[in-house]
């Protein structure tokens, strides 16, 4: 297959001996090629930006910015890009988490390789695959109480509007948490999305008045 042809695939995993087997198993493929690796959300952020893939394989479970942020911000700023969420994890608030970020498909790391380059080629043309786990866990998730605006808020979410509260703008929330203000940016908007909120001041006072922080 000509170059040109090749789908652009990138690794983010925190462990190399991971990231190093799928290297191994993108390279016995003709039709996919191997564009990048990072060991970090943020670090996957960066190298996306720069290496324009066409497919991410994105670890969820990651020390600091976890994969489903990452994804987020990765669908926010390049949403050209299609992440497969690939992880070792099944449990339901992760496939949710993954979903909503705007992952494309759920698999898990026992996946054989045929079906990985089946689920790469299917998420290059914009086709979804899902662990039979994950469709299970989405199924089980539509089932649920309908719970209050903002119980679905993430850790760093909570972080950011705990930072609301004390009246920072986004350049100082940034600056607090060590992230861009894109990020920041980012962040603002899901917590008034999951709120219902239309300004950060409608969100914060709502927060206030529920307690959400205690």
């Amino acid at each position: 297959m000509p170059e040109k042809d090749k789908i652009r695939v990138m690794l983010v995993d925190d462990h190399a001996v991971v990231r190093s087997g799928l290297a191994a198993f993108i390279l016995a493929y003709n039709d996919l090629e191997l564009v990048g690796e990072a060991s970090s959300g943020q670090e996957a952020i960066d190298v996306c930006e720069r290496n324009k893939p066409d497919v991410i394989l994105m670890d969820m479970v990651m020390p600091g910015m976890d994969g489903a942020e990452a994804t987020g911000l990765i669908r926010h700023q390049c949403p050209r890009v299609q992440v497969i969420a690939l992880t070792s994890f099944k449990e339901q608030d992760l496939v949710e988490g993954a979903i909503k970020a705007g992952a494309i498909s759920y698999l898990l790391k026992d996946v054989s390789a045929d079906e990985l380059a089946e689920a790469i080629r299917a998420a290059a043309a914009g086709t979804s695959t899902l662990a039979p786990e994950a469709a299970q866990a989405l199924i089980e998730a539509t089932r649920k109480p309908e719970t209050r605006p903002g119980s679905d808020l993430t850790d760093r979410e909570r972080e950011v509007l705990s930072l609301m509260i004390e009246g920072m703008h986004n350049k100082q929330i940034a600056s607090a948490l060590v992230v861009s203000v894109s990020t920041v940016k980012f962040h603002v908007s899901s917590i008034l999305a999951k709120l219902g909120a239309s300004s950060r001041t409608e969100a914060v006072s709502y927060a206030l008045k529920n307690n959400m922080l205690d």
